[in-house]
């Protein structure tokens, strides 16, 4: 019994700090922890440097949980109580944090439906004529306007996603050899190439994100222009713009297909040069 009650104390003349690596006989008044199931080196700590250990690891969120990094035992942490009003406070502030990821998740949609509705609404104007435009959303149902408005932009911007001149310089390049008038309107269309490029995907990376986007936003305008300077013939806004629409889609993925396609074969026939060999002193 006096053996064991000797090692007991020797052991505790034995504790060593595994954050500040100080012992007893270091500092004698300091109060020491054993805050997990490690045994040995790493079962006695400060409480002061266990605390300033914690505080890095939850970096201001006294709620986050924190464990030990050798056992993965789980600090139990306790707070003295607080009085009602303190509590009343706390929870208070505990509520907020948690409400406020959804509150504003709900003002960003309401920000982008309304703005959607905005732009539905000037893209009607824009396409039908501004009168025209006023009279069909006045004549309208409010509810089908509330749905039926803010699809614009979103249907806009799916029909950008369609990449039908993929589609088309695909079939190109199968039967261009085929197709011997092709080649002589643009020429080295349909020759044979040495190797397949690899191709970047069309969404790899944000920049193309944001030109469907913009590209797609923008169209009604781009189609408004094209329409009035193509087709001033024709009476109706409505069927000018569609007239500009398909003419400016037809015009822009002709010369896109001839791009991408000299790109195409541009990496097709690079090469790769020796490495220059340095002249001897």
């Amino acid at each position: 019994m006096a053996d064991q009650n000797s090692a007991v104390v020797q052991q505790s003349f034995d504790r060593s700090c595994w954050v500040c690596f100080a012992t007893d006989e270091d500092d004698r008044t300091a109060e020491w922890v054993r805050p997990c199931r490690c045994r040995g080196s790493t079962k006695w700590v400060h409480q002061a440097c266990l605390q300033r250990w914690v505080d890095e690891k939850q970096r201001g969120n006294s709620t986050a949980r924190v464990a030990c990094p050798q056992c993965n035992a789980e600090y139990l942490i306790v707070f003295p109580k607080l009085g009602p009003v303190v509590y009343v406070l706390d929870l208070a502030d505990r509520l907020i944090s948690k409400a406020c990821p959804f509150a504003a998740a709900g003002i960003m949609v309401g920000s982008i439906y309304w703005t959607a509705v905005t732009y539905g609404a000037v893209t009607v104007m824009q396409v039908v004529g501004h009168k025209e435009g006023l009279d069909v959303m006045e004549r309208a149902d409010p509810l089908f306007l509330l749905i039926g408005l803010p699809t614009i932009p979103v249907m806009l911007i799916l029909g950008k996603m369609i990449r039908w001149e993929d589609y088309v310089l695909r079939l190109w390049r199968k039967y261009s050899n085929k197709l011997q008038i092709l080649n002589s309107i643009f020429p080295g269309i349909g020759c044979p190439v040495p190797r397949i490029p690899a191709e970047a995907s069309p969404l790899a990376d944000h920049v193309s994100a944001t030109r469907i986007l913009c590209g797609a936003l923008v169209f009604p305008t781009i189609a408004t222009i094209v329409g009035k300077l193509m087709f001033s013939s024709v009476n109706s806004n409505l069927q000018r713009t569609i007239l500009g629409g398909i003419a400016f889609v037809a015009i822009k993925g002709a010369f896109k297909v001839y791009f991408k396609q000299q790109q195409y074969l541009r990496q097709a026939h690079r090469k790769i040069l020796n490495y220059p060999e340095q002249e001897e002193a």
